[in-house]
């Protein structure tokens, strides 16, 4: 059944008239002005205030408001899959911010925050995974080693974050998320395998965290906890720095704690 509906939501994007996801312009899926506004500015190192301990630095493409607030929404509550390429395009650019360009540094392993299995279902598709694989497509072919690792999920249910404060979040998602089963050993398999764990440190940048927004950073926060010490790595290593963050928009505000 997910299937057909992914399949459904594809074909009605080439059958069905289509405007701009952005502003509405017609007989386009994404106008050049809005795919401007997603992904034209070098991307930015953002800060919530306040900000959660242990959340690694992040990096995103631009603020969450008009147009780009408009794109999201329709990749992720409208099935609007054909713009998966452009907002991955935004995401390898916060990518490449946070782990530097080196090359012969091992490849960037993108940690997807992973959505609630109802929300999943309900949507028919995950769209940070499409995302994040939508990125790591980009970060490949520009030369930059990149995949996937679908490691995390939520270990309980947690309430809608909407309307929540942010001390309010913290509390609500501590300890929500964990490895899946295994994810702890194919972690350090790859980090051994491409020598990005040594004496038991992560290499700087090489894991990078990827959600579609950053409010509070509560989210991400849980995810590093959750890489870091069900990983066996030790919490350390997120916190301090080693695991990165990168996300599409974040809250405008975080954009100006970081100007000033």
């Amino acid at each position: 059944m997910r299937n057909a509906w992914r399949a459904w939501q594809e074909l009605s994007g080439l059958l069905l008239p289509v405007a701009c996801a952005g502003c509405g312009r017609p007989r386009t899926e994404l106008c050049t002005a809005c795919g401007a506004a997603l992904h034209g500015a070098p991307a930015r190192l953002v800060r919530p205030s306040p900000r959660p301990p242990g959340l690694p630095a992040v990096y995103a493409a631009a603020p969450y408001e008009n147009a780009v607030r408009a794109v999201l929404l329709a990749h992720k509550e409208r099935g609007a899959l054909g713009l998966a390429g452009a907002l991955g395009r935004a995401l390898a650019g916060c990518v490449r911010a946070g782990a530097g360009w080196p090359g012969d540094a091992g490849p960037l392993l993108l940690v997807p925050v992973p959505s609630a299995r109802s929300s999943t279902a309900a949507r028919g598709h995950d769209p940070v995974r499409r995302i994040a694989a939508a990125a790591a497509r980009d970060l490949r072919r520009t030369g930059l080693p990149a995949q996937v690792l679908p490691l995390l999920r939520q270990r309980r249910a947690v309430a809608d974050q909407s309307g929540l404060g942010a001390r309010q979040r913290r509390a609500n998602l501590a300890g929500a998320l964990e490895l899946t089963a295994g994810g702890g050993r194919l972690l350090r398999h790859e980090l051994l395998r491409h020598g990005l764990l040594r004496h038991g440190l992560l290499r700087l940048g090489r894991v990078i965290l990827v959600d579609d927004l950053l409010t509070t950073g509560s989210t991400l926060a849980e995810a590093a906890r959750a890489v870091g010490e069900a990983g066996g790595v030790g919490r350390e290593s997120s916190v301090h720095g080693v695991c990165r963050a990168a996300v599409v928009a974040a809250s405008p505000t975080a954009f100006e704690i970081n100007r000033n």
